[in-house]
């Protein structure tokens, strides 16, 4: 149960100081065919670093990606222009990312701060391509997830001028790990597991909070047994 890391032509904008009264906000979104309370074990451990969690959820799992990016970057307006909120960070999950990277096309919050993904399909799922035949017409995600080069995820603009972090779970049978990998400057961890464990690991958590603090992920290697 060990992290590596490594660096993409990340150029981390400095250190953030440590979150002081929750005025640093973490806006979260969970993948496709889960919901927001996949998120409790990552928003609790994320607030005992001090930071504000708004965890968001989505139940339509037939409509377009697009749909919900739309409702995310109302949230994500209402956050900005909160006066208690002073950076706005945000941490996502599989499909979530590229919920996220659509909602920063529609809207960029003036207060935002690092973005976290976690085993994102920035290039697409194999599972999802290998499900459009059959599931495709049911379930449009299936169809914008695909690996093919016209498909929504490869369509999307990725966010430029903010701290990105990717974070890919080792034993991922979803999404290959070279999908994960955006095309821009980011930092790179692994952390040999399941797809969705990363929402539930102790060593996920701390290289979020990490991230979100510095803008890179610690070079040491998380210690065996720490995961849980």
């Amino acid at each position: 149960m060990t992290q590596t890391g490594s660096r993409t032509d990340c150029q981390p904008r400095g250190r953030v100081e440590a979150p002081k009264s929750g005025r640093q906000c973490v806006a979260l979104v969970h993948g496709f065919f889960a919901n927001s309370m996949m998120l409790s074990v990552l928003s609790q451990r994320l607030r005992r670093h001090g930071y504000r969690t708004e965890p968001w959820g989505y139940r339509n799992m037939c409509c377009s990606l697009l749909v919900h990016a739309d409702r995310f970057a109302d949230i994500l307006r209402g956050l900005d222009a909160a006066p208690t909120i002073d950076t706005l960070h945000l941490v996502t999950h599989s499909m979530g990312c590229i919920i996220a990277r659509a909602a920063l096309d529609r809207f960029r919050p003036k207060k935002l701060g690092r973005f976290v993904m976690l085993a994102p399909p920035n290039r697409g799922s194999f599972v999802a391509t290998a499900a459009v035949g059959t599931f495709g017409r049911f379930f449009r995600p299936v169809v914008e997830l695909s690996t093919a080069e016209d498909s929504l995820v490869n369509s999307l603009p990725m966010p430029q001028g903010v701290d990105l972090g990717v974070i890919t779970a080792g034993r991922d049978a979803i999404i290959a790990p070279e999908s994960t990998r955006p095309d821009a400057p980011h930092d790179h961890a692994t952390v040999h597991c399941f797809h969705s464990s990363l929402l539930f690991r102790r060593d996920a958590a701390e290289l979020v909070a990490a991230f979100l603090r510095d803008g890179r992920f610690p070079d040491t290697p998380t210690a065996p047994g720490t995961g849980h």
